[in-house]
C-alpha cells in the first residue's frame, strides 16, 4: 500500500490520541492479548511474520516494558493466549496456535510472567478474549479478575489490533455499558503496544496480502468509535513522599 493511500486514510479517518499517566489513584489492570510465538516470532507458524517486522518489534518492546513495571508494582496483569483445538478452528484463518504447541506460548521475552503472582493467564480458543473467558458454569474469568482486583481501568496491548484486540475491546465495552464489569470505567488501547499482521503471512507458503499500517489504523479507529480511549504514550506518576 502506497504512502498516499495511507495518508488519505488517516485524513478521512482522523484518530486523535491521548497520553496516559498511571498512578496509584486509579487501579489499572494490564491486558496482554496474544503476545505469543504464533503471531510474533518469525517463522513460528502460518500467521507469524516471515521476516523482522518493525510494527511487531515495537509492540513487543512496549508490551515487555509495561509488563515489567506492572509486575514490579504488583498491579494486576491478565494475559490471553490463543490456544485452538485442532477440531475447533476459527475460519477463515488457517490452522494456528494449536493448544500444546510452541505457537500458543508466550514469546520468550514474556515467559517469566508465568511465575508472577499478580498475573492471570487465560488460554482462549477463540479470537475474543472476553468470550474466551467464559466457563461452563456461566462464570467469566475476566469479569471475576476485574471484580476481585477492583479494577477501574484496563490498558490493552497486543495483537492483532483489528481482530483479537478489537474484538476484546468491543465486548468489554459492551459488557461495561450493561453493568457486568463493576467497577470498570475506562478501556484504554495503547497504540504503540499493538500490532497487526504484516503483509507476508499465509498458509502453505502462500502469501496473504494484508495492509498492516492500514488495518492497524482502522482497528484503532473502530475501537475509539466503540468508546475506548486510544493513547500513544504511557507514563507513570511516582508515589508521593509521605
Amino acid at each position: 500500500m502506497g504512502l498516499q493511500t495511507l495518508d488519505l486514510l488517516k485524513n478521512e479517518l482522523p484518530l486523535e490520541q491521548e497520553s496516559l499517566v498511571l498512578s496509584e489513584d486509579v487501579v489499572t489492570g494490564l491486558v496482554l492479548v496474544d503476545v505469543i510465538n504464533g503471531f510474533c516470532t518469525g517463522g513460528a507458524g502460518n500467521l507469524a511474520p516471515r521476516e523482522p517486522n518493525k510494527q511487531i518489534s515495537g509492540m513487543l518492546d512496549e508490551a515487555v516494558n509495561l509488563a515489567r513495571v506492572f509486575c514490579e508494582k504488583k498491579w494486576p496483569v491478565m494475559a490471553f493466549l490463543d490456544s485452538h483445538h485442532p477440531d475447533k478452528l476459527e475460519h477463515p484463518y488457517p490452522a494456528h496456535c494449536l493448544i500444546g504447541s510452541e505457537e500458543s506460548n508466550l514469546v520468550p521475552a514474556l515467559q517469566w510472567l508465568e511465575k508472577e503472582p499478580n498475573v492471570t493467564i487465560r488460554r482462549k480458543d477463540c479470537m475474543d478474549g472476553f468470550i474466551g473467558s467464559m466457563e461452563k458454569d456461566g462464570s467469566n474469568v475476566f469479569i471475576d479478575w476485574v471484580g476481585s482486583n477492583k479494577i477501574n481501568a484496563v490498558l490493552v496491548v497486543g495483537v492483532c489490533t483489528d481482530i483479537c484486540v478489537f474484538d476484546f475491546v468491543a465486548s468489554t465495552l459492551s459488557a461495561r455499558n450493561h453493568g457486568f464489569l463493576p467497577p470498570l470505567k475506562d478501556v484504554v488501547v495503547y497504540s504503540r503496544a499493538c500490532a497487526t499482521f504484516p503483509g507476508t503471512v499465509g498458509e502453505n507458503n502462500k502469501v496473504m496480502a494484508y495492509p498492516q499500517e492500514f488495518m492497524h489504523h482502522v482497528g484503532l479507529f473502530m475501537a475509539k468509535g466503540r468508546g475506548a480511549k486510544i493513547v500513544q504514550e504511557v507514563s507513570f506518576r511516582p508515589l508521593k513522599e509521605k
